[in-house]
């Protein structure tokens, strides 16, 4: 079984996860960067952070004994979201970036993600070849040759000022709920709101080890809609473990997901001529809504694949500056090319500012389609591709549906599942096409 997945190498801490798997991980990549000449001509230096759970702890010292004893210098971050890592191994020129987090993932998981010079994330190849290369015999430095371990107090600064310096106005006049999850944003999130103008109020900001996303943050938006209506607040703004994510609650108490977000700021960078092309980056598990209202627009958007990778891809190929998913990961080439969740909500709440408007006004850009999603377990997931009956059905209930629905089933990345999503005018349609289709791919792969 291959140990990366869509985004690192992801399991049960202590149980899939070992100190010794970390400790593998980093010299194999200590390895395989140095012998692509990534190291040539200067020592090399890696930046290492984490998210708040408590596996965090032991798999940092694995991760960062791991690079040291291959002859890197580590700077160690402590706990910062995701995107921070991304920004930091790019400001700071290093060779290397590691997080240590399970994003959304309830506590007992954690993960590995890598990142190379330039903050992009590992491409595929690099990373098979270091889970080749894990646990070869090797020569070991000594002496001035082992890595040196450095506590890097400044980082949060750093990233703080680099998300405020991307704003043109501050946010003074609006008032935000932000949920950190009890994660990786509980530090910054809060502080870096304030700095920017904005009356804050954090909840689930507290992490203590064991209580990430635990019945908060973006996977669950119950809290945070509670505290938006009783303070009487604008929005709110949920983030993941990692914070690479961010949702949104208008002053209703109506959740604003990444369609809607991405559809926002689309408008805002058209009227201000940041918008590359006239061309957002979308999945294809965006909202059929999202793709009429750009149309609309005159916004062309172009679908990839589900996986913020997949989005950046087709942005760096294309020059493109604006895309994202569904799930809240919005990337903004202008600032970053990664996810991050604090960057998309501090221009988001521009957004409001410079318009002048709610955020349930601009929601209205556009309207979300009836979405139903139902997840099929099944034996395999390979048949998927090759079963004429699946095909037929979905063509005949496409064809039905016409412009006004879309069907869309496809295999799970990491699991055997196949995910058959149905959106329609209405609820209830989008609700019987998708369990007959379900109850097909479950006939057909079970």
């Amino acid at each position: 079984m291959a140990l990366f997945g869509t985004d690192g190498v992801r399991g049960l801490a202590n149980g899939f996860l070992t100190a010794e798997l970390a400790v593998d991980l980093s010299i194999a990549a200590a390895h395989i960067l140095g012998e692509l000449g990534k190291f040539e001509g200067h020592r090399p230096k890696a930046i290492v952070g984490q998210d708040s759970r408590a596996s965090g702890e032991f798999l940092e010292a694995a991760v960062v004994a791991g690079l040291a004893s291959a002859g890197v210098d580590v700077y160690r971050v402590g706990v910062l979201p995701t995107p921070a890592i991304a920004h930091l191994v790019a400001e700071s020129g290093a060779d290397l970036g590691v997080m240590i987090s399970a994003s959304h993932n309830p506590m007992p998981d954690n993960g590995i993600k890598f990142f190379a010079n330039g903050g992009g994330k590992l491409d595929d190849s690099l990373e098979a070849a270091i889970e080749e290369r894990m646990g070869e015999k090797w020569e070991r430095p000594t002496g001035r040759n082992v890595g040196r371990v450095i506590n890097d107090e400044s980082a949060a600064e750093r990233y703080i000022f680099h998300l405020l310096n991307s704003l043109t106005s501050n946010l003074s006049g609006i008032k935000v709920v932000v949920d950190c999850a009890n994660g990786a944003s509980s530090r910054v999130a809060p502080k870096t709101y304030a700095r920017a103008g904005a009356e804050v109020i954090a909840i689930s900001s507290d992490p203590n080890g064991w209580n990430i996303n635990e019945n908060c943050g973006s996977t669950h938006l119950a809290n945070l809609k509670a505290k938006v209506l009783e303070s009487g607040a604008d929005l709110g703004i949920a983030h993941d473990g990692d914070a690479d994510r961010c949702l949104a609650i208008d002053g209703t108490g109506k959740e604003v997901d990444g369609d809607f977000i991405m559809a926002i700021l689309a408008v805002d960078w058209q009227s201000r001529g940041l918008l590359k092309n006239e061309t957002i980056v979308a999945t294809v598990m965006s909202n059929l809504g999202f793709f009429k209202a750009m149309e609309t627009l005159d916004i062309n958007v172009e679908a990839t694949a589900v996986g913020d990778r997949h989005v950046l891809e087709r942005m760096l190929a294309s020059d493109f500056v604006l895309g994202g998913e569904q799930s809240g990961h919005i990337i903004m080439r202008h600032y970053a090319n990664t996810g991050d969740g604090l960057l998309t909500a501090l221009h988001l709440m521009q957004a409001i500012k410079s318009s002048g408007n709610s955020l349930a006004e601009l929601s209205g850009i556009m309207q979300r389609f009836p979405q139903e999603l139902i997840n099929v377990r099944v034996l395999s997931k390979e048949g998927l591709s090759t079963s004429t009956k699946i095909t037929h059905e979905v063509a005949k209930k496409q064809e039905e549906l016409g412009s006004a629905g879309r069907i869309l089933v496809r295999a799970s990345g990491t699991e055997n599942l196949v995910r058959v999503m149905v959106e329609a005018q209405g609820a209830d349609q989008a609700r019987q096409i998708a369990e007959e289709l379900a109850s097909l791919v479950r006939s057909e792969l079970s």
